[in-house]
């Protein structure tokens, strides 16, 4: 387990002067030490890096499914019985409605793009189809598909990273059904977990608190966050080797591994480096944009005790941060848009939650001159039905799904596809979850249609199905 001080400034023994301080604990990632993950993942072959600039991705998971009509796809002509509560407003792009609840991205809608017609949807409470375009079952035999941040990181990775590749800051459902699994890629492409629980609070219901224990270590968090770490840990470089070493027992039974010596430097470079722990830091950001990124609590609204809070915005907050200090990949999720009961007054909450949160992140981007080398994409696991239940709640539709997508050089005010009166059935341009991948890909610099080898040396096309967006990539 790999832990964080987040303490007074000090100088550690390589005078490099920083707030934090990381050192390795009692406990590798999933059984190997740094240095060893190093090894393999500079063993992953490359497929070509692009050049420029670094290309870089947020995702988004809306955790249980948003309702589509309830946010970027109004239908003010349903029949009164389906139709729902939340009036159309205007936006920057004429003629482009969505609901009163997303103020904030009507005011910017002209630098986004709203996925109307997503199909295909897997049915199952967890964002692995988010993460990898594929449904869970595909490839299961040989350990399934890797989600797509895995597979960068993969494809990506080299011995002078100073940050992971790949950091996943889910929580709830995606952190208790691992969306972010690296399938056969094996555990050296896992996703670098930080524990954001005590920063961030999602309570799990108390069956997925049971899952979550029988599926044991393999689902437990990386990177614990740990205030009570002495700095003199990491003074001694040679013991900070030694701690690492004693995981050689460990190394990859396939026995490929580049001299270990160098991957003790990269670690002890990435541990002392700063950029992570500094990155991770929040409180270190500037308080004005922490208050952009803070929204008001709803005065009409619900709050489920499994959905959070305006805190929780900051998690974009530290997404971008991530991005900025290198990070190619991160994964967060926004809960809980399960609304099986009260799906109205539930949504008056998070409905201006996430239109607040999404708003606030393509705004810092672009201030910093981010967004063009940055996609953001916030989807869910499928939609929801067009008719309200005895409970008042919306249940699972996999019949019609939504997207919202900015940056990364895709043109902004663009509408794909469109559903019935509804917004139950798509009837114009239905576009699959592989096709938004293989998009995400193609911005990432990587060939969608390329091909990655599992742990038995057996090539596959990164993507055999959907293609990429004309109009996005």
């Amino acid at each position: 387990m790999l832990h964080f001080h987040l303490g007074n400034p000090t100088t550690n023994c390589t005078g490099v002067s920083r707030r934090g301080f990381i050192a390795a604990g009692s406990c590798g990632i999933a059984g190997l030490s740094l240095p060893e993950l190093l090894a393999q993942e500079a063993i992953s072959e490359s497929l070509g890096r692009s050049s420029g600039r670094k290309k870089s991705l947020i995702l988004i998971h809306l955790d249980g499914g948003p309702p589509q009509m309830d946010l970027i796809d109004p239908k003010p002509d349903a029949p009164s019985e389906l139709r729902s509560p939340f009036s159309p407003i205007s936006t920057s792009v004429p003629g482009l409605h969505l609901t009163e609840l997303m103020p904030q991205c009507a005011k910017i809608a002209d630098q986004l793009v709203f996925v109307r017609s997503l199909i295909g949807s897997d049915g199952k409470h967890h964002a692995f189809q988010c993460q990898s375009g594929y449904r869970e079952k595909d490839l299961q035999s040989i350990g399934g598909r890797p989600a797509l941040g895995c597979v960068i990181k993969h494809l990506k990775s080299s011995p002078q990273d100073q940050v992971p590749n790949f950091v996943d800051l889910m929580q709830g459902r995606p952190l208790v059904r691992d969306s972010a699994r690296p399938g056969f890629l094996g555990i050296r492409c896992k996703p670098f977990r930080p524990d954001i629980s005590h920063l961030w609070h999602r309570e799990l219901e108390p069956g997925m608190k049971g899952e979550l224990q029988r599926l044991g270590n393999g689902h437990k968090t990386e990177l614990r966050l740990n205030p009570n770490l002495p700095s003199s840990r990491i003074n001694d470089r040679l013991g900070l080797l030694k701690s690492i070493d004693q995981f050689k027992r460990t190394l990859d039974p396939s026995g490929s591994m580049l001299a270990m010596d160098q991957f003790h430097e990269q670690a002890y470079r990435v541990l002392t480096s700063g950029d992570f722990s500094e990155a991770m830091d929040i409180q270190k950001e500037d308080p004005k944009i922490i208050e952009a990124y803070t929204a008001k609590s709803s005065k009409t609204g619900t709050q489920s005790y499994t959905s959070e809070g305006p805190d929780s915005l900051l998690k974009f907050m530290l997404a971008r941060r991530l991005i900025e200090a290198g990070v190619r990949v991160v994964s967060l999720s926004l809960s809980d848009f399960d609304t099986h009961s009260d799906n109205n007054n539930r949504m008056r909450h998070l409905g201006p939650l996430f239109d607040h949160g999404f708003h606030a992140l393509i705004q810092d981007l672009q201030s910093r001159g981010m967004l063009e080398d940055t996609t953001v994409l916030a989807w869910g696991e499928f939609g929801r039905t067009p008719k309200i239940n005895e409970k008042g709640g919306r249940d699972h539709w996999p019949n019609a799904s939504m997207a919202l997508m900015a940056g990364g050089g895709a043109p902004g005010g663009l509408v794909l596809g469109s559903t019935d009166r509804e917004a139950g059935r798509v009837i114009d341009r239905p576009l699959q979850f592989a096709d938004m991948i293989a998009t995400l890909y193609k911005k990432l610099g990587v060939d969608p249609q390329s091909m990655i080898h599992d742990q038995t040396g057996r090539p596959h096309m990164l993507m055999n199905e959907g293609n990429p967006i004309p109009e996005l990539a």
